[in-house]
């Protein structure tokens, strides 16, 4: 079965999300467990990148391997060898050639087997002729034998409410020992499948208890800019730690939140105030640059960040307004120098995003008020 792994690979510049599994590649007359990775435009990675019909040509010559013969060798690459001994395999050329269309599907939030056969279903409910259950029945059917005891997603019933229901009275369902289906399996079958309707009518009703997972506001991206004086309305180049507003921290004055962070960053205190005077943040970057930084700045440079950062929208009332009207939006920071600092599309942590977050949210707190807090 293929999971919910999460990778990507990058193909001219953009990122193709994909998923992967183990699996073993047979070479000759040696088999090696490896990795099968399955991607959202229809390549398959099984030691080198195929299409979905390459992929099925490689099943069926047996290179990638479903079936395991008896006293076969194995490895896994610089991990461990050994032999096969009574092997077993729960996957065939056509169920692992089934799943991996089916995850494909997936990643393009397009309907798998399983939602096929759900849809099926539902045209089955509402129209409860025998052409609908064959059809029903042929969805249900297509789905990989390996998954259809998730097809409900209900770990207690399994698949039993689906497979009797498209059997219907008198039928044979595809596992041989639930027997005939009787009248009243079937009546039960149809009662859960009502119950189970009346339960996801209700469920986009359901409020998760700390509000949505997502954010409703389109993101903000702060991209790379160098200005160098304050203006009127500045927009979203207010939001960067290198625009001009001045903020005092303890006893000391900084022309930018990157001239603070980048005079506090260093350990002679006698460059401190050259950097904290640089003409611009860029400069000060690069005095600081060719500074010793103090010892253990990496496990605190997050924590002066917060600082400098609350001391800037305290300070200047006029690009918290900027910040708060961004409202719950992701914000997207790029910072060239800073894989740390920036998102960098993509590549970078985007750390001064996450903390522009915060710093929002403190701000929305401190406007309504909340008691206790």
């Amino acid at each position: 079965m293929i999971g919910n792994r999460i990778t990507h690979r990058t193909a001219d510049g953009v990122r193709i999300p994909g998923t992967w599994r183990h699996a073993f590649i047979r070479n000759g007359g040696h088999y090696f467990l490896t990795d099968l990775f399955i991607y959202a435009d229809g390549l398959i990675d099984c030691w080198g990148l195929v299409t979905v019909e390459e992929f099925e040509e490689k099943l069926r010559t047996g290179w990638v391997a479903t079936g395991l013969l008896e006293g076969a060798k194995a490895s896994a690459h610089g991990l461990a060898h050994w032999k096969f001994s009574e092997p077993q395999s729960r996957q065939n050329p056509e169920l692992l050639l089934a799943e991996v269309r089916d995850t494909i599907d997936r990643l393009n939030g397009r309907p798998d087997s399983t939602g096929r056969c759900l849809a099926a279903v539902d045209a089955f409910l509402a129209d409860r002729t025998e052409e609908n259950r064959a059809a029903a029945r042929a969805a249900f059917l297509a789905i990989p034998e390996t998954q259809r005891r998730y097809a409900l997603g209900d770990m207690d019933r399994k698949d039993w409410p689906l497979r009797v229901l498209v059997a219907g009275p008198g039928g044979q369902t595809y596992l041989s020992f639930d027997g005939t289906v009787t009248q009243k399996d079937y009546d039960a079958a149809l009662a859960y499948f009502e119950e189970r309707a009346r339960w996801m009518a209700e469920r986009p009703k359901r409020v998760p208890a700390d509000g949505p997972v997502a954010s409703h506001a389109p993101a903000v991206h702060v991209t790379q800019t160098f200005p160098k004086d304050p203006v009127d309305d500045p927009g979203k180049v207010g939001l960067r730690n290198d625009y001009p507003a001045p903020i005092t921290v303890g006893e000391a004055s900084y022309p930018s939140v990157a001239h603070a962070y980048w005079a506090l960053s260093v350990a002679q205190p006698e460059a401190r105030g050259t950097i904290a005077t640089a003409e611009t943040a860029f400069a000060a970057r690069k005095l600081a640059a060719e500074a010793p930084r103090r010892e253990g700045w990496e496990n605190v440079r997050t924590a002066v960040m917060t600082r400098l950062l609350r001391a800037k929208y305290d300070q200047h009332p006029e690009l918290a307004e900027i910040l708060l009207a961004t409202d719950d939006a992701t914000v997207i920071y790029d910072d060239m120098d800073s894989a740390f600092w920036g998102d960098n599309a993509g590549r970078g942590r985007n750390w001064t995003g996450r903390l522009l977050e915060l710093i929002r949210s403190e701000l929305h707190a401190q406007r309504t008020e909340l008691p206790g807090l």
